[in-house]
């Protein structure tokens, strides 16, 4: 793992009126890491995956990838250059195949349009591509299926395939278990700890078990600011840590 960090933040901040939500937020993330984001609810950490996907502008602050300052450039632009986020809840396409799904991530990817649904499944590079990212979820026998047939579990993974179609080295994974049952929960955290072998990962999520699990460094984030960043047994022990979000009796 490299020593020089893929994902450099800083000083990122962001408030509506006298409600500061994100404040003075700096870490890093270095190559093949998994960082996990945790903390309370209305911590702030929706918000500052917004901030680093770019589908929010921050205030103040600066966001940095693979060593290019990326603070002023809005989402698209940031997937073209390898940033790629799912969603806390799905944003698939349920009327369209799982197939097409993902073959719209590579036909975005490429700079086509969304407006070109129709042609975007029935190119076969796109289709080559988006079966490769189908196949990493293990969701390519469901590529004819209509996405809305999915079960929840499957659609958070489809998600993550219309990630990895987008041709993504950082992925922003928020909440990839909210709603998902005890085995949805083990399959996603399987594919999590294979994607971990090929992708940097910024977590943000609830379930402490998983999180304990597959991070390497955790950073918490409490009424929008860093208390602690470190290895998941130095912030679970972390007396900080314990009295803002953890509590004594999951620190024991």
């Amino acid at each position: 793992m490299s020593d020089a960090p893929i994902l450099s933040v800083a000083g990122l901040r962001k408030a509506y009126g006298a409600l500061t939500v994100t404040d003075d937020v700096s870490f890093d993330v270095r190559p093949g890491e998994l960082h996990a984001i945790i903390g309370p609810n209305g911590a702030g950490k929706t918000t500052l995956i917004h901030q680093l996907s770019g589908s929010l502008r921050s205030d103040a602050g600066r966001v940095s990838f693979a060593g290019e300052d990326i603070t002023r450039l809005d989402m698209v632009e940031r997937v073209r250059r390898g940033v790629a986020r799912s969603f806390q809840i799905t944003s698939v396409l349920e009327g369209f195949s799982v197939l097409e799904n993902a073959a719209l991530a590579v036909q975005a990817r490429s700079g086509s349009s969304f407006r070109f649904f129709a042609p975007a499944a029935r190119e076969a590079q796109l289709n080559a591509l988006a079966m490769d990212a189908l196949a990493r979820v293990q969701l390519d026998d469901r590529a004819q299926r209509r996405a809305g047939s999915l079960s929840h579990g499957e659609k958070r993974k489809l998600e993550i395939a219309i990630a990895l179609a987008s041709g993504a080295r950082l992925l922003l994974l928020d909440e990839p278990l909210a709603g998902a049952g005890k085995e949805e929960t083990a399959v996603l955290v399987e594919l999590m700890q294979d994607l971990k072998q090929t992708h940097t990962i910024v977590l943000i999520e609830h379930d402490m078990e998983a999180v304990f699990a597959l991070a390497d460094q955790v950073s918490v984030l409490v009424y929008g600011r860093m208390i602690a960043t470190g290895t998941a047994a130095s912030v679970r022990s972390d007396p900080d840590v314990r009295a803002a979000y953890l509590g004594e009796e999951e620190a024991a």
